[in-house]
């Protein structure tokens, strides 16, 4: 038995803002009320002075396990993930092998289990993220899928991404793509703009996205499937989803959903001037009046989903030259604080709001057992400070490859509870 006591309560699935107790008993939420008695035998937390939420749910993580674990495996990615406050995540498929088999798939769900963290998984969307062949979705499905996506390679067949919105259609489950059209690029993770012309190189164009997002929502209004726009950059691709929401609305579907990372919300092209390959990324960061795009979008929902894309890259991979570097950051440890520092504490979004796309949003998507504090719920919680400040330094992560380092964010996370246990509890 535990008691959470003195906390803020933020429960935006249940419309809760209040000061508020939170006992947990036999791991899930007994009661959220003010007043709560200490019982014999029961662990207290005073939450004094911080803000008590549902745990986190991140629904584009990289733990790059099997197949890259020089980069991160399932426990160092658990790790980060709970000291970042998420009690649940969601994994890419694209390892090696890729998760387009019952074997890999099983190998992770069950390495999983074995964390603190609740870690889920999504299968490929085709064979070998080729882009030629669909995956056996329903037994991939039985065996536990969550969802399906080729992150990290855009699915440029328009008429097998059909058939492949039909099936998760019938499923029942989402679908997310990466939209970035290959044949636009010349050189991926830099700006086609200010950043590209500052490197000498080709760069990518803000049309690669744009157009494989018209693309793809048009087939999922015509489909009817759940849709997740990955990782959106610009501002035309927030206005198509924008209006495409409009779209599904008015048939009484609500199957077009957006997210986007804190570096897309927090940081522009100049990053990658200052910072060099720890701010390359898929896609790049783009204009100040995208990055504005893209606050306005979480601001009335369009984009409702905020997700991490944790991407973590060995040092050595990331001192190569520009053009031959991965793209990608980690970024786990920082999404609460960045969404803290520079969405609640500049007013562009509440608190309220930022659990929401942070938790609520996330699992209702995946339809996932979390993001909520409702009583009967699993007891998956974090309590966090959001007036202190940390510097960004050593991550738990296996690799450090983030443009964050050495700032300075409000937003410290001192408890992450999972099913009733302490998983991390700051120093």
């Amino acid at each position: 038995m535990m008691v959470i006591k003195n906390g803020m309560v933020i429960d935006p699935a249940n419309g809760v803002y209040t000061p508020a107790d939170v006992l947990v008993t036999e791991g899930r939420i007994a009661k959220v009320a003010g007043g709560i008695a200490q019982e014999k035998d029961c662990e207290v937390i005073d939450a004094s002075g911080c803000i008590v939420a549902p745990g986190l749910v991140d629904v584009h993580v990289h733990f790059r396990d099997p197949g890259f674990t020089y980069k991160e495996d399932i426990n160092t990615g658990a790790q980060a993930a709970l000291r970042g406050g998420f009690t649940s995540v969601v994994l890419m498929a694209n390892t090696k092998p890729v998760v387009d088999n019952e074997d890999t798939l099983t190998y992770i769900i069950d390495k999983g289990e074995k964390t603190d963290l609740k870690v889920y998984t999504c299968a490929t969307v085709t064979r070998g993220m080729a882009g030629k062949e669909l995956t056996d979705m329903d037994a991939l499905m039985e065996k536990g899928a969550v969802g399906f996506t080729d992150d990290g390679i855009p699915i440029m067949d328009a008429a097998l991404l059909e058939r492949a919105m039909e099936k998760v259609a019938a499923l029942g489950v989402q679908i997310s793509l990466h939209e970035e059209d290959p044949k636009l690029i010349t050189n991926n993770g830099i700006n086609q703009g200010h950043a590209s012309e500052h490197y000498g190189i080709g760069g990518s164009p803000r049309e690669a996205e744009i157009s494989l997002i018209g693309r793809d929502l048009e087939i999922a209004l015509k489909t009817g499937a759940i849709l997740n726009i990955q990782h959106i950059s610009t501002r035309e691709g927030v206005e198509l989803v924008r209006q495409a929401k409009k779209k599904a609305a008015a048939a009484g579907r609500n199957n077009i959903h957006a997210e986007a990372t804190p570096h897309h919300f927090s940081l522009t092209q100049e990053a990658v001037i200052r910072y060099g390959t720890l701010a390359k990324m898929n896609p790049p960061l783009r204009e100040e009046a995208d990055r504005l795009a893209i606050v306005q979008g979480l601001q009335d929902g369009t984009i409702d989903i905020i997700a991490t894309d944790h991407a973590p890259h060995s040092r050595e991979e990331k001192e190569r030259p520009l053009t031959e570097a991965p793209s990608g950051i980690i970024g786990l440890e920082t999404a609460l604080a960045l969404g803290v520092t520079n969405l609640v504490n500049t007013r562009q979004l509440s608190m309220e709001a930022l659990i929401e796309r942070m938790a609520v949003n996330p699992a209702r998507m995946y339809g996932l057992p979390a993001g909520t504090l409702s009583v009967g719920s699993a007891a998956d919680i974090v309590i966090f400070d959001a007036e202190a400040a940390q510097t960004v330094g050593k991550s738990a992560s296996r690799s450090s490859n983030t443009p964050f380092a050495g700032q300075k964010l409000k937003g410290v996370v001192k408890y992450t509870i999972v099913d009733g246990q302490i998983a991390y509890q700051s120093d």
